[in-house]
C-alpha cells in the first residue's frame, strides 16, 4: 500500500484525497471519492466541506496508521460505519455496532411520514419496534419533545447502544424496554407505531451486498422466512396496542414486497392503506390508520 511506502512523506489533507479516490478506484469501488471522505470526516471530526477548506493540514504518525487499518479493513468490504463506529441519522450523530443495523437514508422518510401522521397531537405516545440503534426513536424524540417514546427490541446488545445514542444527543423522553414484540405486547396504546422490521426473504439473502450480508446482523435483516411475518403478525396486534384514530407507520422492501405488505393489511380488514415513495421514488413505506 502507497500509504506506507515512504516514511518520510508528509502527507497533506489534499494528498491523502487525491492518493485515496486512486487507490479505491483501483480496487473498483463503486464511489471511490466518497470512501476516503467519509474516513478522513471521521477522523478528523470535519464535515466534508471541512475537508476542502483545510487541505493543507498534515496527517500526523497516529492518524495515518489508523488510517491504513480503516482502508485494510474497507478491501474486505467491512462497512465504513463499523470501522469508525459512526453513523448519522436525521442529523444525528449516532454510535454503531455489528450488533445493531446502519441506518439508512431512506428510512428517514419514515420518520417523516410519522410526524406529518402525528401533526398537532401535543404529546403522542410513540412505539418504536426493534429499535436497533436508536435512530428512529431518537429522530422522533428530538423532533417532539413532548413525545413519550417507547423503543422496543429483544437484543440486549442493541438496547445498549441505543441508550448510549439517546444519551449522545441528550435526550430524556424515550424509554427502552427489551420486549420480542412476536412473543409480548407493550403495555398500553399507543398514538402511533413505527417499524422498520427484517424484510429480506431467506431465499434472497445470498444475493444482498456482501457488506451487508456479511456484517450487518441477519437478525435484523431476515425473519428466515418469506419477509413478511412481522407485518403479519402487527396487522393481528395493531388494535391492540394503538389507539382508534392512530397509526401504524412500516418500512418495506421495494417492487412486489411493498405490494405484498399492503395486501396482508388489506386482507386483515385495514381499510386506509396509503404506500409512499422514498426520495429515489421508490415505494418503502406504508402508513395504516387504525
Amino acid at each position: 500500500m502507497g500509504l506506507a511506502s515512504d516514511k518520510s512523506k508528509i502527507w497533506r489533507m489534499i494528498d491523502m484525497l487525491r492518493w485515496g479516490e486512486d487507490y479505491f478506484k483501483s480496487k473498483d469501488f463503486e464511489y471511490p471519492k466518497r470512501e476516503i471522505e467519509l474516513m478522513l470526516c471521521d477522523l478528523f471530526d470535519y464535515k466534508r466541506i471541512d475537508l476542502y477548506t483545510h487541505f493543507e493540514d498534515h496527517l500526523t504518525g497516529i492518524q495515518l496508521a489508523t488510517l491504513k487499518s480503516w482502508i485494510l479493513r474497507r478491501l474486505k468490504h467491512e462497512p465504513v460505519q463499523y470501522i469508525t463506529g459512526k453513523s448519522e441519522f436525521y442529523g444525528h450523530a449516532l454510535i454503531v455496532s455489528p450488533e445493531v443495523l446502519i441506518p439508512r437514508p431512506e428510512t428517514e422518510r419514515l420518520v417523516d411520514v410519522a410526524l406529518h401522521a402525528i401533526g398537532n397531537i401535543e404529546a403522542p405516545r410513540v412505539l418504536d419496534i426493534g429499535t436497533g440503534s436508536g435512530c428512529i426513536a431518537i429522530a422522533v424524540a428530538a423532533e417532539l419533545p413532548l413525545a413519550q417514546v417507547t423503543a422496543l427490541d429483544n437484543s440486549e446488545a442493541a438496547l445498549k447502544i441505543a441508550k448510549q445514542n439517546s444519551n449522545l444527543n441528550k435526550l430524556n423522553n424515550i424509554s427502552f424496554e427489551k420486549i420480542d414484540i412476536m412473543q409480548t405486547l407493550p403495555d398500553g396504546l399507543f398514538d402511533i407505531a413505527l417499524s422498520n422490521p427484517p424484510y429480506i426473504p431467506l431465499t434472497e439473502m445470498e444475493n444482498i451486498m456482501e457488506e451487508v450480508r456479511d456484517y450487518e446482523p441477519k437478525a435484523a435483516l431476515t425473519d428466515d422466512r418469506d419477509g413478511l411475518s412481522f407485518y403479519k403478525h402487527y396487522a393481528a396486534i395493531a388494535s391492540r396496542i394503538i389507539k382508534k384514530g392512530g397509526w401504524l407507520v412500516v418500512e418495506t422492501g421495494m417492487g412486489d414486497h411493498s405490494l405484498l405488505v399492503k395486501s396482508i393489511f388489506a386482507d386483515a380488514g385495514f381499510t386506509e392503506l396509503e404506500l409512499l415513495s422514498d426520495y429515489n421514488g421508490d415505494h418503502r413505506v406504508l402508513k395504516i390508520s387504525i
